[in-house]
Order: C-alpha cells, then structure tokens, then sequence
C-alpha cells in the first residue's frame, strides 16, 4: 500500500512537471509594450484635431516612445535615467502645449493617463515621462 501511494505521488509530480515545462515553452504572441504605449498616445478620439495636428502628434509620439524606451533599456545609471524621463516629459509637454493649446492638452493628457495606467507598473522608472 506505501510503494503503490508513493508511486502514483512520483507519477503525479511527474505529470505536473511535464506539463508545466511544456507551458513554459509556449509563446504567446502579443504586442510589445513599446507598440502598446504608442498606440494609446495615437488616440485622438473625440480631440477634433486637423490633419495636420493628428500628423504631428503621431509623428512626435514616435520619437517620443523612441526616446522614452531608449533611456529605460539604456546603460545610464537609476537617478540618470529618472533625470532623463523628466526632462523627456517636459520637452514633451512643451510640445503638446504648442500643437494643442491648454483645453485639448488637458482632454489628451486625462485620456492618456487613463489608458496608461494599467501599464505604468511595467513602465517602471520610464512611467515619470507620461
């Protein structure tokens, strides 16, 4: 009765493992987060923007979300890069400010902080220039 209990606890623990090694090479494909953020910052619903606005944000959001995960998968140090998404977020804002004005600055920043949040735990660190 003890060997045929302790066999089928290796036969389970076995099992489990086999499945859990087989889970693990899975890929699920999905958008990296790079893609994920600038899709959100591309989001001008309800902002009533020209062609010419819309080209312009979509145009800085690219650099923007360049800039932004080129200082966090860089080699500078925490504070530098921290330093780095502030001075990042400003520029950004300055920008915004000019192409938007302050009323659709204020629509599109509440609209991009709702959207962002559920990220902002990945962002880590570059979280501080959105």
């Amino acid at each position: 009765m003890k060997k045929l209990f302790t066999l089928s606890v290796l036969i389970f623990l076995v099992a489990i493992f086999g499945v859990e090694a087989e889970a693990q090479k899975l890929k699920v494909p999905g958008v990296d987060l790079a893609s994920q953020v600038l899709g959100i910052l591309d989001k001008t619903d309800g902002l009533g923007l020209s062609a010419d606005q819309t080209t312009k944000l979509k145009a800085n959001n690219k650099s923007f979300v360049d800039d932004v995960f080129g200082v966090l998968n860089g080699n500078l140090s925490d504070d530098a890069k921290k330093s780095k998404f502030l001075d990042l977020k400003k520029i950004r804002q300055n920008f915004l400010m000019g192409l938007l004005g302050q009323s659709l600055l204020g629509k599109y920043n509440g609209s991009v902080n709702k959207l962002l949040g559920p990220l902002k735990s990945q962002l880590g660190p570059a979280a501080l220039a959105f």
